[in-house]
């Protein structure tokens, strides 16, 4: 029975008499109560000494005169699937390279901000550009999500984790520390400075820079210190926009408690912004340019050469020590390029109608000259060295800028930005540890680093019929690089044949000595010479 407006309806005895499982009840239900479901029995309760039945879940329907049951779905839609098919090669090369790296943050930060810290580095230089809401997706579609599982990168968590990140600067702080310590006394660090694009105007960072005429928006600096030994970035900081390189100079170097090494920096970082630090830290050293038009050159007449560089005749130098200063000079000049700089000027000058012979000869004294300064009294082949290495952190900034995307900082906050560019630095430092392992294998003399991590994209394992995960077939020529990167197995060589006779030995000619021990066989005569052509007699068949 069921009720139906103030009145008690039986169950019509048509829809009772459908066959259905046993232990169930007909159930009607519907705004007309003109639909009937069929519920399994589950069980009785004891109430005030009557056996009350207890119904369960409806198993099923009478519809047109039938039982039909629910059929329960025995698979899962497939948004709800799991992931069976991941980029593995890149995460595990950078994982590879890059988990040393791993220590070093917990040191500072406690164990699950270092692992989302280490995943988001790993994550930008695997897809360059990626925005932070897009780092979710990416971490579950590669093999990060199986390495480092359960790692919170949702948007709103990494939202608030850059902002907190930004917030506790100290941490970051003492990670660069600790990580110049570790820098050897006679490794050169090489300093220089990016300009970022930040239109914010809700951070002190962003202002506009000496760049706004030409770019017409504002930035942020970011200095950077690069171990040139070891090919890797030691530190980094940021400052706003508008402040001198050299005004920043100093603080950089205080900050992050650079006490040795030898400074190799541009015009841009001259030893007097710095003095006071040079001078407390004795193991800490400077190799600078001074500007062309510096008193020091006049009064010790470095552009007058007294030799010529050992290891390159195109080269002269002079070598002075500066008077009543810990400091030497060093000047060089390259007949090539000073070739070049006058084949510039007489082209511009051309071009404007600027043309002086006095000006000409004045100015072809410094063309292709280059005057360091240096607390340390060296060969000048050294100076001249170690100072063209210093070419170096130009790649760095190339590849910090196109390589890793990380032209402009794309939050607005300035705790955000402070804690968005840590991340970056890791990236960077990752960079630099994959190009020195390309190096390394050899592989940059016929692929660029961009080649190369799209090759390294393509390889993917796959997870089929819920067994291992597994690669999925790619071109031979690919699997060559994975072999040479050790990520797979490189194929056993050969087994190798077993040397045989040496040539020539079955002819060689023996001693007459040999020749009368071997016994002599003796051979049937063969057929005489030319028989077998010869005419036969006449009469015969």
């Amino acid at each position: 029975d069921y009720t139906k407006g103030d009145l008690k309806v039986p169950i019509p005895k048509e829809i009772l008499a459908v066959e259905r499982p046993k232990n169930t009840v007909v159930i009607a239900y519907g705004k007309n109560k003109d639909r009937f479901a069929v519920r399994q029995r589950v069980g009785c309760r004891n109430i005030d000494g009557r056996h009350l039945p207890v119904n369960g879940p409806t198993i099923g329907h009478i519809i047109d005169g039938r039982y039909v049951p629910i059929i329960k779905e025995t698979t899962a839609p497939v948004s709800q699937a799991g992931i069976d098919m991941k980029d593995w090669a890149d995460i595990i090369l950078c994982d590879n390279v890059f988990r040393r790296m791993l220590p070093e943050l917990q040191k500072v930060y406690c164990q699950a901000d270092a692992q989302k810290l280490y995943c988001i580095a790993i994550l930008r230089v695997c897809d360059p550009g990626i925005k932070d809401n897009e780092l979710k997706a990416a971490y579950d579609d590669c093999f990060l999500s199986e390495l480092y599982p359960d790692a919170a990168l949702s948007k709103n968590t990494v939202s608030a984790f850059l902002q907190n990140l930004g917030k506790a600067v100290s941490k970051i702080v003492q990670f660069m520390r600790n990580r110049t310590a570790a820098v050897s006394m006679d490794h050169h660090l090489l300093v220089d400075g990016t300009l970022k694009s930040d239109e914010s105007s809700v951070n002190s960072l962003s202002d506009f820079s000496w760049k706004a005429k030409i770019k017409g928006r504002r930035d942020i600096s970011v200095l950077f210190a690069f171990d040139l030994e070891e090919m890797e970035l030691v530190c980094s900081k940021c400052f706003p926009g508008n402040m001198l390189d050299s005004t920043s100079y100093e603080s950089f170097i205080t900050e992050n408690r650079i006490t040795k090494g030898i400074i190799a920096a541009d015009k841009g970082f001259p030893e007097s912004a710095a003095h006071e630090q040079f001078v407390e830290h004795p193991d800490l050293h400077y190799l600078n340019p001074i500007k062309r038009n510096s008193k020091f050159i006049e009064r010790h007449h470095m552009l007058d050469f007294t030799g010529i560089l050992p290891g390159d005749e195109s080269i002269t130098y002079r070598k002075e020590k500066c008077e009543g200063l810990d400091k030497w000079l060093y000047s060089f000049r390259d007949s090539s390029k000073a070739a070049a700089e006058e084949q510039d000027w007489l082209r511009r000058a051309k071009k404007n109608g600027t043309y002086d012979l006095d000006v000409l000869k004045k100015k072809q004294r410094t063309f292709g000259t280059i005057v360091l300064e240096c607390d340390l009294d060296i060969p000048p082949e050294v100076a001249y060295k170690a100072y063209s290495k210093r070419w170096e952190i130009e790649i760095v900034m190339r590849f910090y800028k196109s390589a890793c995307d990380f032209d402009e900082t794309r939050v607005h906050d300035g705790y955000s930005v402070i804690g968005s560019e840590f991340c970056d630095f890791l990236a960077a430092v990752l960079t630099f540890r994959l190009l020195k392992t390309f190096g390394q294998a050899g592989l940059l003399e016929r692929y660029t680093y961009k080649k190369l991590l799209s090759i390294l994209v393509r390889a993917k394992k796959a997870r089929l019929d819920q067994r291992d995960w597994q690669l999925i077939r790619i071109n031979p020529s690919h699997t060559v690089i994975l072999q040479t990167l050790g990520l797979l197995p490189k194929p056993e060589e050969p087994p190798k044949k077993k040397r045989g006779r040496p040539k020539g030995s079955k002819n060689q000619t023996k001693s007459p000595k040999e020749k009368s021990e071997q016994p002599v066989v003796k051979r049937r005569p063969g057929r005489p010479k030319g028989s077998k052509n010869r005419p036969k007699p006449t009469g015969q068949s």
